[in-house]
């Protein structure tokens, strides 16, 4: 059986014993006992690799004489000494994914797991308060949690068949991702698709430095640029190394991102709690050479009447209405000194005129902070149809570090609004690996990066076109792509209308549903769309 055979299977498997229980809420002890699994059976592999060095001359805790050896072994194998040495979480005996199996039939199994999950957090202080614990509260049917464990226990990390423990990182993702179809608008909240995260890390090819995530959900960004990382090590010839920072506003996507990074051998620092980015900003004192995030798109409750004279707002005061522009002035504010950014935002930060919001973006043009702008198709996400952009930004495009051409004062355009071919289902679309090649490849030969192909870049009408800073004045500082490349832009104008007008009918809703009046913020920009009110 294939991998991908496998992660199906276990899917399918999974999804049926959950009953009436909502996606939303099954996520959590599903992916909970991925993890249970996958830290039982790297304790078991550590356990052998004690005893191989008990027995190999050249280790420092060798012992010759056999008979004394196999009375060590035993005490050896239970000294949580020799795990955290190693970096191995420790799992306590009754703890064991594969001695609470055994007790499947027992009627106190969730409780077992709720206490299991609570030892396991108490002997490895990096878990605590990240493992699901409300077993004992999941409304499955009698014995479904049980044949669940059955499901789980398939997967199996050998250490003598290389690449097994990546099978843990696969179909953590995997299920994530399933969950997200599932979840539908939630799913937003915590998952960004993954051909979405793979466009964002091909373009930035995060390999040397600090990499940072504001808003970092269950770390997909994180997971694929060290997986980008580790496969451009030995085509460059030389070893990468990324430091991964973040922030999750909420607590129990937080955690999910915690497991991810474990389940993938990764290391992270997401500061010392959960919060807003903007009111409980976990690193203030950081600067990444890699910023890559997917925000949630034009939300207004996020406190910024309370934040108008923060610094970060380098280019403008943001809309107390509308965070995106509070979300790229973040991010710029947190760009080393050759720090790039690419975040994902709804298609009217391309074009928005309203509350200051196109004056932010000219003064955004004229400091040349903006590196490359690339639309992109409706149905990627599984939580909206309303087309995405994403946009690139550089704290130095000059020639050197980030690569040999001096790009300052111009920019990137790229129109991939027809570019991905694969479908996920009938409402879905995906970037494929070759679309994703040609749209990252176009970007490399631009800026002259060392994942170049070495072709000089030309622009492609329909597609790319690079554009000078006075072409883009010369467009009223809209940054929409179409405009640029030759292609019809009417369309995305339409999609930054369609976005602008949902904007503001959830925060209409919102405003009614609360009982009070229609604040300025909102009546200022149903006027500047030709409504009365």
């Amino acid at each position: 059986m294939t991998n991908e055979e496998l992660k199906k299977t276990l899917w399918d498997a999974a999804n049926k014993l959950r009953g009436s229980v909502s996606a939303a809420d099954y996520k959590y002890p599903v992916l909970g006992l991925v993890f249970l699994k996958y830290v039982s059976d790297l304790f078991d592999a550590h356990a052998e690799v004690i005893r191989q060095r008990l027995a190999d001359p050249a280790s420092d805790i060798y012992i010759e004489d056999k008979p004394t050896r196999r009375d060590a072994e035993a005490s050896f194998v239970r000294d949580k000494t020799f795990y955290d040495q190693d970096n191995v979480f420790w799992v306590p005996p009754d703890s064991h994914f594969g001695i609470l199996l055994k007790k499947g039939t027992d009627p106190e199994l969730p409780q077992y797991l709720d206490t299991a999950m609570g030892e396991i957090e108490a002997e490895n202080p990096s878990l605590k308060g990240v493992l699901y614990r409300e077993f004992s509260r999941l409304a499955l049917g009698p014995g479904k949690l049980n044949d669940l464990m059955g499901v789980i226990a398939r997967l199996k990390f050998d250490p003598k068949q290389h690449g097994s423990r990546d099978v843990f990182g696969e179909v953590y993702e995997y299920f994530l991702g399933q969950f997200a179809l599932n979840e539908g608008a939630k799913a937003g909240e915590f998952y960004t698709p993954k051909s979405v995260v793979n466009l964002l890390v091909e373009i930035l090819a995060p390999f040397k430095g600090k990499i940072y995530d504001p808003a970092c959900g269950s770390g997909g960004m994180f997971v694929q640029s060290a997986k980008f990382k580790d496969a451009h090590q030995k085509t460059l010839g030389k070893k990468g190394d990324l430091a991964v920072y973040g922030q999750e506003l909420m607590a129990a996507t937080r955690r999910l991102c915690l497991m991810n990074l474990a389940v993938h051998g990764l290391d992270g620092d997401l500061g010392q709690t959960y919060g807003s980015t903007f009111t409980n900003d976990q690193h203030k004192t950081l600067r990444a050479d890699y910023i890559l995030a997917n925000p949630p798109f034009n939300i207004s409750d996020w406190d910024g009447d309370k934040l108008r004279e923060d610094p970060r707002w380098r280019f403008g005061i943001p809309p107390e209405s509308n965070a995106n522009f509070g979300w790229l002035q973040h991010m710029v504010s947190r760009l080393s000194s050759r720090g790039r950014a690419g975040i994902v935002l709804a298609n009217g930060s391309m074009s928005s005129q309203q509350s200051g919001e196109g004056e932010i973006r000219k003064n955004m043009v004229s400091a040349d902070v903006v590196d490359c702008m690339v639309s992109m198709p409706g149905q990627l996400f599984s939580n909206t149809t309303i087309p995405a952009c994403l946009w690139f930004l550089s704290a130095d495009k000059k020639s050197g570090a980030n690569g040999t051409i001096d790009r300052r004062n111009q920019v990137l355009f790229i129109d991939a609004r027809k570019t991905a071919s694969g479908r996920l289902s009938r409402t879905q679309v995906e970037f494929t690996d070759s679309d994703l090649e040609q749209i990252a490849r176009v970007y490399h030969r631009w800026r002259g990066t060392d994942f170049s192909d070495g072709t000089a870049y030309a622009d492609v009408p329909g597609f790319c076109y690079s554009a000078s800073t006075d072409e883009v004045r010369e467009h009223g500082y809209l940054l929409t792509p179409g405009r640029f490349v030759g292609a019809d832009h009417v369309d995305e104008d339409q999609g930054s209308f369609a976005q602008t007008m949902q904007d503001l009918t959830e925060q209409l809703s919102e405003q009614l549903v609360r009982g009070v009046a229609l604040d300025g913020e909102i009546r200022s920009r149903l006027g500047a769309l030709g409504y009365a009110v």
